[in-house]
Order: structure tokens, then C-alpha cells, then sequence
């Protein structure tokens, strides 16, 4: 399918690396204005290129950075809520400030960055509806114990896409999300240096590989594009059948 998004304007928070950045660059491939924010002072402090896009700063556990990301804004049709932690600083999650301090962002964050971008959302006339697009995590569905703060923050996110898929339907916004299984990034670079635990990985994913950022990038540009009109309040799971086979 070849997506067309020809003057679309989108935010994709944390669209500097990963996920984010490959869900960046697809928009902006299909056309798209593309905006994409980072915790770094500008641009020029990533080791990659972001010129196709326009930055801004902004760390999610600072509310000022979001109303001003929001402010800046000449108009939206597309969020891609992508920014988030785990572990911050490889510090147990277990911990309470750490648990507060990863929900804060994960989830709080979020909110605040779709609450902040809300009236312009409204105001789009995309066809289709405009957009947010949630990402979620497969610890929205079981317990991973590494990371109980980043599997709570993202279960209660998922909860959040539902209701306010059902309470901005009205003002023509759509409200989706992506749950991604193993994708290949950076993050998951270190089971490249353990074949063990990459092997046992795969051995619980039927279509025997990780995924890849473009497979998520494909899945969130499907969600807001006019062909998922009416599709809202929902969780695309992308795992390679890994929840079909738990």
C-alpha cells in the first residue's frame, strides 16, 4: 500500500532515533510536514541526519516544553505519541521515585502532549479525521518484571487511547495505538551480543524474526491515513504472532 499524506502536518515525539525516527521519515517520504522532538538543545547534538524534519525540544517531564511544542505549531493533523523510558539510567523501576519519575513521562507525559495539541487536532480538516497514534508495548498484556513502571505506564495508556477515542470522536479525532513486540534498534542491540537469550526470544515469535521500526512505521501510517477513517479506539498489536502463541 502506498500511503499518501501531501501537506499533512505531524508531530512524532521522540522521532530523533528507533521507532520514532523511522515513523518520521516514512511520514515525510509520503509527503507529510513532519516535526519531530528530542530532550537535546537542537538538532546538531544527534550523531544523525533529522534535516528533513523541523525540531523541537521536549522533555516530556516538563510541562512548559510541551506547551511551548504546542504553541509552535501552525496547525496539526497527525501525533504520534512515540516519546518515552524504561530504566532511566539503568535504575531499577522497583524503586519508588524511579516508578514515579517513568510513569511521569510514559504516560503523564503523553497525556500532556496530546491534551497541549488537542485544539489543533480539532481544528484539522485532514481527510479522514486527524490523528493520535499511541505507542504501546506487548506489558500492556503480561507482566514483565524488569520494567514494572514502563508496563504500568503503558497499560494505563492503553486505557487512555479508548476513552478519549471515545470523548474526541465528536471534534473528528481519532485515537489509535501501536503495540510493538521486539523491534530491532538500538535498544535491543544487546540480545546481538547474547545468542542464548536472542534465540529464546525468537523461539516465542511464530514468524521467527524481530521486527523492524518500518514495520511499525507502515502500521502507524495505515492508522492515520483516511483508509482507517473509521477506525478509532483501537490497539493494532504488531509482534510477529507472539501473543497468539503465549
Amino acid at each position: 500500500m502506498i500511503f499518501e499524506f501531501g501537506g499533512a502536518r505531524v508531530l512524532v515525539t521522540g522521532g530523533t532515533s528507533g521507532i520514532g525516527l523511522a515513523i518520521a521519515a516514512a511520514f515525510a517520504a509520503a509527503g507529510a510536514h513532519v516535526t519531530v522532538t528530542g530532550t537535546r538543545a537542537s538538532p546538531a547534538e544527534y550523531d544523525r541526519d533529522l534535516s528533513a524534519f523541523a525540531y523541537r525540544r521536549c522533555r516530556l517531564s516538563e510541562p512548559a516544553d510541551i506547551d511551548d511544542v504546542a504553541a509552535g505549531l501552525d496547525g496539526l493533523d497527525i501525533l504520534v505519541n512515540n516519546a518515552g523510558q524504561s530504566r532511566p539510567d539503568g535504575m531499577s523501576e522497583w524503586a519508588p521515585d524511579v516508578f514515579a519519575r517513568v510513569v511521569g513521562i510514559d504516560l503523564i507525559g503523553s497525556y500532556r502532549v496530546a491534551a497541549a495539541c488537542q485544539p489543533l487536532l480539532a481544528a484539522s480538516k485532514f481527510d479522514g479525521g486527524s490523528s493520535v497514534i499511541n505507542n504501546l508495548s506487548l506489558t500492556v498484556f503480561f507482566g514483565e518484571p524488569v520494567v514494572p513502571a514502563y508496563g504500568a505506564a503503558k497499560a494505563g495508556l492503553a486505557q487512555l487511547t479508548k476513552t478519549m477515542a471515545v470523548d474526541w470522536a465528536p471534534r473528528g479525532v481519532r485515537v489509535n495505538a501501536v503495540a510493538p513486540g521486539l523491534i530491532a534498534t538500538d535498544f535491543s542491540s544487546a540480545l546481538d551480543r547474547d545468542p542464548v537469550r536472542r534465540d529464546a526470544f525468537l523461539a516465542r515469535i511464530p514468524l521467527r524474526r524481530f521486527g523492524t521500526p518500518r514495520d511499525v512505521a507502515s502500521a502507524v501510517l495505515f492508522l492515520a491515513s483516511p483508509e482507517a477513517a473509521w477506525v478509532t479506539g483501537t490497539c493494532l498489536v504488531l509482534d510477529g504472532g507472539q501473543m497468539a502463541g503465549q
